[in-house]
């Protein structure tokens, strides 16, 4: 027995598990992405941290008392895109067929019912381990509690949250309130960022101390400080994970925690799930456990070269491809854009793709581009991703704009995954895409067309 509790951000894990895994489709053509990588990412945290207790958390449905504070909180979030919607009751379900309790909280975020099990396990003498991606959540880090990424395999302690943030953990509240939060519409002081905001804490020792000492600031940064003083206290309310929500209701016999420990696995249940979604390696593997019809799988050569997604998990094909060095990169800064568009200009063949909002293409906007160059070698662009944690990302009209002469060249050969989808969705910005050589789904359309 293991003296842990484990706690999922289960909301902002589906987000970012349909963002960072191709488009998945079940046997009906159901999207299943989101679903595999959060079966993935759960199988591979309980491997990792063996817990006694566990909850996976999600945000439930409807406002909470944040939108009765500041009726702009979150305002502009983007709509849950189509494809993930239809995936949230697929994952509620194979969570609890996992073992894990779920926990939604009406009129409560995710983030205040993990702040307030962290403050009770803690209480309880148990360690703490945080699996999300939300930089908020840093605020939570103490003796007891550790935040893990499973996506960076970051591990985050005190002195880690202070590395990284450059403030200790009891100044992360401070320091968001200062920048702020886009993707929550929370202003903070304007043009501030992290460098800022941490060494305004560390010169002035608290947010206090900062707003004390607004009147003295000078330069632009000064003027923004002291026009934004009358807001600060609430911006600070608002980013301030609340550790003290009343959750009798949905845990029984709270504050004790009994009913949030690990549940046997329904393996006849999932048996079936796996197989409805075709997650066939899951399926051999727990054939094989239960003696069911099958043996158990062996680790396909391209799963033990690495080809799991960031999630980790089952090796979709079943044929064994040679191992490659992978050197994959994720452009957040206009210096690695510029270095991809040469990259982009000397390649004599670029695999292109879009991450978008909406599977009709007549509406989709762009949330972000990839682009690989030989195999092995690719980049991703998010430029409109506003799950919690999301990084800051480069503008979209400049992206675009500096993208529009590669995009545009009928010389500068490309192929793609259903590239009409594409096309419109780059019409939709006001771009002609020119030069496709290649559409995969086509291609191997009339490569299969005498099978069933």
């Amino acid at each position: 027995m293991s003296d842990t509790l484990l706690l999922v951000d289960g909301s902002s894990y589906l987000y970012r598990a349909y963002h960072a895994l191709p488009d998945l489709r079940g046997p009906q053509g159901e999207p299943t992405g989101a679903v595999h990588g959060m079966v993935a990412m759960l199988k591979r945290l309980r491997d990792q941290y063996p817990a006694t207790w566990a909850v996976c958390v999600f945000d439930a449905k409807g406002p909470t008392f944040r939108d009765e504070w500041y009726p702009e909180y979150k305002a502009h979030r983007s709509p849950m895109p189509e494809a993930l919607v239809e995936q949230i009751e697929p994952i509620h379900e194979v969570v609890r067929l996992l073992g894990w309790p779920i926990l939604e909280v009406p009129g409560i975020e995710a983030d205040d019912a993990i702040g307030t099990l962290c403050r009770i396990g803690g209480e309880a003498g148990l360690d703490v381990v945080v699996s999300t991606g939300d930089k908020d959540l840093a605020q939570l880090v103490n003796e007891r509690v550790t935040l893990v990424n499973t996506m960076s395999n970051e591990k985050l302690d005190v002195a880690g949250v202070t590395e990284k943030f450059g403030v200790p953990p009891h100044r992360i509240v401070d320091y968001l309130t200062l920048m702020g939060d886009a993707v929550d519409n929370i202003p903070g002081v304007e043009k501030v960022g992290p460098k800022t905001a941490a060494k305004w804490i560390t010169e002035h020792g608290s947010l206090e101390g900062v707003m004390a000492a607004a009147p003295g600031m000078k330069g632009v940064a000064g003027e923004n400080l002291r026009k934004a003083l009358d807001w600060l206290p609430q911006g600070r309310r608002l980013v301030t994970v609340v550790q003290d929500c009343d959750l009798a209701a949905h845990v029984s016999g709270w504050p004790a925690l009994d009913a949030l420990k690990f549940r046997p696995v329904d393996e006849a249940a999932l048996l079936a799930f796996y197989k409805l979604h075709n997650f066939a390696t899951w399926r051999k593997e727990l054939e094989g456990r239960i003696g069911g019809a099958g043996a158990p799988a062996a680790a396909s050569a391209g799963a033990q070269a690495g080809q799991a997604s960031l999630f980790g998990g089952e090796d979709a094909a079943p044929v064994q491809a040679e191992a490659i060095e992978r050197r994959y990169e994720t452009i957040l800064t206009r210096e690695q854009l510029d270095t991809w568009l040469q990259k982009l200009r000397d390649a004599p063949l670029v695999g292109l793709d879009t991450e978008t909002d909406s599977l009709d293409s007549m509406r989709a906007r762009i949330v972000g581009i990839s682009f690989a160059t030989e195999p092995g070698v690719a980049a991703y662009v998010p430029l409109r991703h506003d799950y919690a944690g999301a990084p800051q990302q480069l503008d979209l009209d400049e992206t675009l704009a500096a993208l529009r002469p590669w995009l545009e060249d009928p010389k500068a050969a490309k192929l793609g995954q259903h590239i009409k989808y594409d096309v419109h969705v780059f019409e939709n910005h006001g771009i002609q895409v020119q030069g496709y050589v290649h559409d995969t789904m086509l291609e191997s359309y009339v490569l299969e067309a005498h099978k069933p």
